[in-house]
């Protein structure tokens, strides 16, 4: 089973934030990094006014249901600051001309899986930067599945 870091980047709902710290806490994940404008829980230092981050991390409690506080996570207003010390092969999951089915791809032992925003996914800046791309196969007629769906289909198949 490879040591997986999640990156939330851009992810706008914290419902679906809450559902991807639940998953990942099912799935053994090492840690989720959230850049971007994605919101996360408070933690010791958080500059957040209080009654901010305290309203965001209720929200992130009704689909998490306890998992923020039991994956280590870190926040970084931009991701490139996190990029810059990253030593992990870079996974996007993106549905890209280059992208390849999640099904044949075989992970290294430790990689960080790459989200995207919700409706725009993630940017070709941040696309060349991925060592490779990885894609869920769609057969209904919608393009694609909710970020947090996706989410748990890609971990249960990368560590299973």
């Amino acid at each position: 089973m490879p040591k997986i870091t999640l990156i939330l980047h851009n992810i706008r709902s914290t419902y679906n934030v809450g559902s991807i710290f639940r998953s990942a806490e099912g799935f053994g994940i090492e840690k989720i990094i959230c850049s971007g404008y994605t919101p996360y829980p408070t933690f010791d230092g958080d500059t957040r006014l209080p009654h901010i981050a305290d309203k965001l991390t209720k929200q992130i409690h009704k689909a998490a249901l306890g998992a923020e506080t039991m994956v280590p996570f870190e926040h970084y207003e931009n991701i490139s600051s996190w990029l810059e010390t990253n030593t992990l092969p870079l996974i996007a999951l993106e549905q890209a001309p280059q992208s390849i089915d999640l099904r044949g791809f075989t992970p290294p032992t430790e990689l960080a899986l790459l989200l995207g925003e919700e409706v725009d996914g993630i940017t070709e800046d941040l696309l060349k930067q991925c060592e490779s791309i990885i894609e869920i196969p769609m057969i209904g007629e919608k393009e694609s599945f909710n970020v947090s769906v996706a989410a748990a289909i890609a971990l249960y198949e990368l560590v299973s």
